[in-house]
């Protein structure tokens, strides 16, 4: 078998099974979804079949050519470590989203009385929270950002 006998391949779909552990799927449906417009879901479903399709495909193939049952089952402790990093990222990506849906709807309909904006945050809060976010799911991705 190529994959037990060329050390350079065994390294290909390592580094490719690393990739697709870090992926997640619902959470980018998710923030596609709640940040695009309702003119591009059709769209969007559509590209998003095609990519999940294609995921299953390769994370399929890859667990064929490795023997694994679930991706990195060859090195537990990058497995734990991808897993720990996704735990970060998804809240990380969900305050993201939250911040942006409120960045647009400050764009949108900015607060007509002083009591209105009274609990909200300033759009430069807004804008520096969103960026610590994206630099903190950076961090967390490091070499699939």
């Amino acid at each position: 078998m190529l994959y037990s006998r060329w050390p350079f391949f065994r390294m290909l779909i390592s580094k490719v099974e690393m990739t697709l552990a870090k992926v997640d799927l619902r959470l980018a449906h998710h923030n596609v979804e709640e940040l695009s417009g309702q003119a591009y879901r059709e769209d969007f479903e559509r590209i998003y079949g095609v990519i999940a399709r294609e995921y299953a495909l390769t994370r399929d193939l890859v667990r064929q050519i490795s023997g694994h049952v679930r991706l990195l089952d060859g090195d537990p402790s990058l497995q734990l470590s991808v897993d720990l990093r996704n735990r970060t990222i998804v809240p990380l990506s969900f305050i993201q989203v939250a911040l942006l849906r409120r960045l647009r709807g400050q764009v949108r309909q900015p607060p007509q009385r002083e009591e209105d904006a009274e609990g909200t945050y300033s759009r430069s809060e807004l804008l520096r929270g969103a960026l610590l976010t994206i630099n903190g799911i950076a961090a967390g991705m490091r070499n699939t950002g």
